[in-house]
């Protein structure tokens, strides 16, 4: 998916503009939840997410979703990853 897809998809969607997040190169984060739901387009390197024991791994193009307070940990590549987040509160 491209730039402009995502972010009509986020719009129908109606998730709010996104950010650019930027992690480190061979990073992670042990199992977390955030307080809101969350799509992402991979813009550069990749991420593994591990959701209930299930690892997917996301590279550039790719788009992932998590819902709110979905637990899951994360890991970086090599060139760490660069993705464009849409965070959507639940109220």
């Amino acid at each position: 998916m491209n730039q402009a897809q995502f972010l009509q998809q986020l719009k129908k969607a109606g998730y709010p503009t996104p950010v650019e997040v930027q992690q480190p190169p061979n990073g992670q984060l042990a199992n977390h939840t955030h307080p809101f739901a969350v799509q992402a387009l991979i813009l550069d390197g990749y991420i593994e997410i591990d959701i209930a024991g299930e690892t997917k791994k996301y590279e550039v193009g790719d788009v992932f979703q998590l819902a709110f307070e979905q637990e899951h940990a994360e890991r970086y590549g090599p060139q760490g990853v660069k993705y464009l987040a849409s965070r959507q509160t639940v109220n």
